[in-house]
């Protein structure tokens, strides 16, 4: 089963793109699924349905579970409030007693325990549920703008670190001490039950991040020739790798076509011209597709699959669908008995991020990599933990972490 994301910066048009290459798949006789993660919700509009109002049949209806558009093709907007209803009832029931307890009105409560990030979290977990039933060929994500998808994604591998060393401990002080704090506090205590759905989610989470990661998953970014959203699209591919995540293309969107005596349509074509040239040499390595302006919006299935065959036909050689033959963002290579080096892409970062913002820190096992404004605790395996960073440098696009013997703790910035 393939995987396609698709992010990219709010506007570009990732939704028509994403929907583009969705019909596309259909119409080669592949099952497909195409996932809307984005609160705005437009593939509905690009493909010409509307939002279903109960008990109205006019129009086909568009809601949380997938909906057939046509052949093979089916639609879904992830409903995040019915699933955290799902999944976090236990949880929620207890913070309801607690807040009932303390005088809370119920309405309100209702609202605060509605935890923040919750629907990032549950729409992570339709994605694993759809992927996971084994009836789709191809399942097409329409993400959030960018900023939202980084901090999507970011979320398994976060809150995995906290669910595994914080809340073990909690539990065990919760249970031992449960009748005094009951008592001190005026409020109950959680239960199993509370713990065994964090527990749950925790697991979950692990499967949708080794989903994500693996081999049949990658991220797809688009972007419009604009200098501003280059340089967001630059950092994400950077920012995407960090956390271990396979960018294999990117798509050009919204281009003047050439030709005309129009000055004003000349100029405008002159100027992406000399961004797609940057484009390109950005994204070294990458196939950059390349998606034209047409006489109309593209809307409906046909429409929207013209625009994605046109769009990968530009990049000879670059088959859209096909699983990608990038080598993973992440890798141990061992040199000898006493080395090992740790290698994690960080494409562009030498030409666009400065070293100055890349920091390393070591705790234990655990390896803090920050990357500006973004970082990723590396959980080492047992065979690295015992050696100690005795170096790093940036090569061929990597940030190259060697280890040669033990350490408790250190903080280093690069070079």
């Amino acid at each position: 089963m393939r995987i396609l994301l698709f992010t990219g910066k709010g506007g570009v048009g990732k939704s028509t793109v994403s929907a583009g290459t969705a019909a596309m798949a259909a119409a080669r006789g592949l099952r497909t699924l195409v996932l809307s993660t984005d609160a705005a919700h437009s593939l509905g509009d690009a493909f010409g349905l509307v939002e279903g109002v109960p008990g109205d049949r006019s129009e086909r209806l568009l809601g949380a579970e997938p909906v057939q558009v046509t052949e093979n093709l089916y639609v879904q907007h992830v409903d995040a409030q019915r699933r955290f209803e799902q999944s976090w009832a236990e949880v929620q029931g207890y913070l309801l007693t607690v807040l009932d307890t303390i005088g809370v009105d119920r309405i309100a409560a209702e609202e605060l325990t509605i935890i923040p990030g919750a629907e990032e979290v549950f729409a992570l977990l339709e994605l694993r549920r759809m992927a996971s039933s084994g009836e789709w060929d191809v399942i097409v994500v329409d993400c959030a703008p960018t900023a939202e998808t980084l901090r999507l994604l970011a979320l398994p591998e976060a809150l995995g670190w906290y669910l595994e060393r914080i809340l073990p401990v909690q539990r065990k002080m919760v249970k031992a001490l449960k009748p005094v704090l009951t008592k001190a506090a005026g409020v109950p205590m959680p239960g199993d039950s509370v713990f065994d759905a964090v527990v749950r989610l925790h697991g979950e989470l692990a499967e949708v991040r080794a989903l994500l990661s693996g081999p049949d998953a990658s991220v797809r970014i688009v972007l419009t020739p604009e200098r501003v959203v280059l340089a967001e699209a630059r950092r994400s591919w950077t920012t995407l790798s960090l956390y271990g995540y396979r960018v294999d293309g990117v798509v050009a969107n919204r281009i003047f076509p050439a030709g005309g005596s129009d000055d004003w349509r000349a100029g405008w074509v002159k100027a992406q011209d000399e961004v797609l040239a940057d484009v390109e040499a950005s994204f070294e390595g990458l196939p950059v597709w390349r998606s034209f302006y047409r006489p109309g919006e593209p809307v409906g299935v046909e429409e929207l699959r013209e625009v994605a065959e046109a769009a990968y036909a530009s990049a000879l050689g670059a088959e859209p669908l096909a699983v990608p033959d990038t080598a993973a963002p992440f890798r141990i290579e061992r040199r000898d008995e006493r080395t090992s080096v740790v290698h994690l892409a960080l494409p562009g970062m030498a030409r666009w991020v400065g070293r100055e913002q890349v920091q390393l820190g070591r705790n234990g096992d655990e390896l803090a990599i920050t990357v500006g404004a973004y970082r990723r605790l590396l959980t080492l395996p047992a065979a690295l933990s015992r050696l100690d960073v005795s170096g790093a440098r940036v090569e061929g696009g990597e940030l190259q972490v060697t280890f040669t013997r033990r350490t408790t703790n250190t903080e280093s910035e690069m070079p």
